[in-house]
């Protein structure tokens, strides 16, 4: 009976941990390399630039739609991005978020437009984000 009991608990402890990480962790990631190899090519992507205002003006990835939604925290924040959602929703196109370093802001911004409708799938976060790009910018 003891071991049933463990059996089952086990089971438990599984499907919350798997539940917890599937909630809080499952991102799309893309490198800067393939991202420039797409750029290169012309393949269709949405960049959905949330730096702050005075970094997007110091350089930008060319074709970027400006936000200055980061840290995509508060009501304000989310408002910059909510106001982006019909361009991403007239597409079918992959959605690369550049936050400065692709981490709390590009995640807040992966699970905002998450909980509005946009597949995950298409949602991918730039890793190292735009203090780390190493090719062409756009600066204002």
């Amino acid at each position: 009976m003891q071991r049933n009991s463990l059996s089952v608990l086990l089971g438990l402890l599984f499907v919350a941990y798997s539940a917890v990480g599937s909630l809080a962790g499952d991102y799309n990631y893309i490198s800067q390399d393939d991202l420039q190899k797409r750029l290169q090519a012309k393949d269709a992507v949405i960049l959905l630039d949330i730096c702050p205002v005075e970094q997007y003006a110091r350089g930008h990835i060319p074709g970027s739609i400006e936000t200055n939604a980061f840290p995509a925290k508060t009501e304000e924040e989310k408002a910059l991005l909510d106001a982006k959602l019909p361009t991403i929703n007239a597409s079918n196109d992959d959605v690369v978020i550049v936050c400065p370093r692709g981490g709390g802001g590009a995640r807040n911004t992966f699970d905002f437009y998450a909980s509005k409708g946009v597949d995950r799938k298409r949602l991918l976060i730039l890793e190292k984000g735009m203090d780390n790009w190493p090719y062409e910018k756009d600066a204002k």
